[in-house]
């Protein structure tokens, strides 16, 4: 079965097997279990990433806060903590919750931000292909296990045009702003740039498509 993980067999097949189990889980609706295998995910992940520097941090939580302390402050460590986070969150929400919400919204958010995740770590920790970097999360295939060659197409020629369109757009000069993380809550966080628009309004169409399979 085709997963949109696929790219970790070849970095971490332990990592690959927690993250594709969650994929399978989500496509037979259970999606509680699906949130709750991203934050195993997300755990393992943080794990590896330390490294030596883990000491007697045992819990996520522990983890995390070694993480952050380590971390040079660059632009993609930001964003991979604050999905760590958002994943640990969602996953104990989902692990101690006394009913079954069967949430689709929320443990889709959550298999996005494992992808991310995952493309951050295979790229910046395990030193893998950086065209990694150009891999997007696929609903369609998600729903289907069936990869979507038009949907990929249309997603490149979108991307493209993005990159164009902000080529040829002069730069403005914007008063830094202080960015404060919201962990209140399994929402998804806001991505503002031309390409993620783009990006978004595909996987919308995607996520249609995935629903109305699921209902029929």
């Amino acid at each position: 079965m085709v997963t949109n993980f696929d790219f970790l067999k070849t970095t971490d097949k332990n990592l690959y097997q927690i993250i594709s189990d969650a994929e399978m889980l989500y496509r037979d609706e259970y999606f509680e279990q699906c949130i709750t295998q991203t934050r195993r995910f997300a755990e393992n992940v943080c794990k590896n990433v330390l490294g030596q520097k883990r000491t007697t941090e045992e819990t996520f939580d522990q983890m995390l806060a070694t993480l952050k302390d380590n971390s040079q402050g660059s632009v993609e460590e930001k964003e991979f903590i604050e999905d760590l986070y958002f994943l640990k969150k969602c996953g104990n929400k989902s692990t101690h919750s006394s009913s079954v919400k069967q949430n689709a919204i929320d443990a889709l958010e959550c298999l996005q931000r494992a992808f991310e995740v995952a493309i951050n770590y295979s790229v910046y920790n395990k030193k893998a292909d950086k065209k990694n970097l150009d891999l997007h999360f696929d609903v369609e295939l998600l729903a289907t296990g069936k990869r979507n060659k038009s949907l990929a197409k249309k997603y490149s020629k979108a991307k493209s045009k993005a990159t164009e369109k902000q080529k040829t757009t002069p730069t403005k000069k914007s008063t830094t702003q202080k960015q404060v993380t919201s962990m209140k809550s399994c929402k998804p966080k806001n991505k503002i740039s031309t390409y993620w628009i783009f990006a978004g309004a595909f996987s919308l169409i995607s996520l249609i498509l995935a629903l109305i399979l699921m209902l029929d």
